[in-house]
């Protein structure tokens, strides 16, 4: 039974109604998968490694002092009884420093004279008795073993005069040794001693900084002290002038460590200056060997990737990254050294890496920054297409 026409135009209607919205579903989805086919492309920051051209900078603070400091002491014991001097005041040699109690050196002084008065005159008797041995000798008298006895007598007296003579001198000299003088002019730089303190002989009373030569006392840990040899020629920059800049020259470098900070002491000569005063802070500025020498990145450009330390490298006919694992030599203040793991010309990624995937597309145009080895100063373009 035919359909009425109404009943036909509906269905009609409806039938073109769904042709359309399927066409328009099909329409949808293929726009869809042309989108998720079109590749992502990232924008990123990257540098590129270029020569080792300069060596690495290092830099220690330390302290001006006077190439000769004498630590003085007195070479007797006995108590202070008075301090001339103060920290910081200028002597000249010669000066007085201090004194000690000089009462028992001074009663030896006269001990050692009265033993030398009975020597004298033990040598008179003596001569007396040889000189009547020689006479009777002489008359057929006396024997010639009682003229050798006399003989000996009076050398064995003047002996004993001799040791008078000299013992007196020592108690003479202990006297003068209880007055500590000045051996060089300089500054007093301590004092370790005041008075009423009983010191020994050789007690460190007061140390002089010598006038002349001055020179810079740094620490230097282990990892850097191969690079410091005597002679070396090195910058010195002071803190209380920052445009003052002097040549200096490594003069010695300990060949222990300190126990408690585990580090060596190198001691930098400096040319006479008067602007130069001791107390002072200076800074060393030196460069590493060329063993030392290693490639620098950012710190930026460091990630982490099943367990070590990777960089993101930049394929430059793809322009896509690749992950590569690198030895980290060590940190400063403004990049990484690295050891190993890159070479010159390499396209690292210096910002960005936690968006980076293994052949990630991403933009690369324009000039690129350079970062040499020895420069740890962070140098990084952003490329944008």
């Amino acid at each position: 039974m035919p359909l009425p026409v109404q009943t036909r135009r509906r269905f009609s209607s409806g039938g073109t109604m769904v042709l359309l919205a399927a066409i328009s579903l099909l329409l949808a989805a293929c726009s869809e998968e042309a989108e998720e086919a079109k590749p992502v492309v990232r924008p990123v920051k990257v540098i590129e490694i270029g020569d080792a051209g300069e060596a690495r900078q290092m830099n220690y603070s330390g302290v001006i002092r006077a190439r000769t400091e004498m630590n003085l002491g007195f070479r007797v014991g006995g108590k202070i009884t008075e301090r001339l001097v103060n920290v910081g005041d200028r002597v000249k040699s010669g000066d007085l420093i201090a004194r000690i109690d000089a009462t028992d050196y001074e009663l030896s002084v006269k001990s050692a004279a009265a033993n030398l008065e009975a020597a004298e005159r033990q040598v008179e008797t003596t001569a007396l008795v040889r000189t009547r041995a020689e006479q009777l000798f002489a008359k057929k008298v006396a024997s010639k073993a009682q003229l050798d006895q006399a003989t000996l007598g009076h050398s064995q007296a003047m002996a004993s005069r001799d040791a008078a003579a000299s013992a007196l001198a020592q108690a003479k000299n202990q006297v003068t040794y209880t007055e500590l003088m000045a051996d060089r002019s300089g500054i007093v730089a301590s004092i370790a001693a005041d008075v009423g303190q009983v010191v020994g002989s050789g007690t460190p009373v007061a140390t002089v900084a010598a006038e002349g030569e001055k020179e810079v006392l740094i620490a230097v840990p282990e990892v850097d002290v191969a690079n410091f040899k005597p002679g070396m020629a090195v910058k010195a920059g002071f803190w209380s002038d920052q445009g003052l800049m002097l040549d200096g020259k490594v003069r010695e470098v300990a060949g222990s460590a300190e126990q408690p900070s585990r580090t060596f002491a190198v001691r930098v000569s400096l040319p006479d200056d008067p602007r130069i005063l001791l107390g002072m802070t200076a800074t060393i500025l030196a460069s590493a060997a060329d063993a030392d020498r290693h490639l620098s990145v950012p710190l930026s450009a460091l990630a982490q990737k099943d367990g070590g330390t990777t960089v993101w490298v930049v394929d430059r006919g793809s322009q896509t990254v690749r992950s590569r694992t690198v030895t980290v030599a060590d940190f400063t203040s403004d990049g990484v050294r690295v050891l190993d793991g890159l070479k010159r010309g390499d396209l690292v990624v210096a910002a960005g890496t936690q968006f980076m995937t293994e052949n990630l597309k991403v933009a690369i145009s324009g000039d690129v920054a350079r970062q040499s080895a020895g420069n740890d100063q962070t140098a990084a373009t952003e490329i944008v297409r």
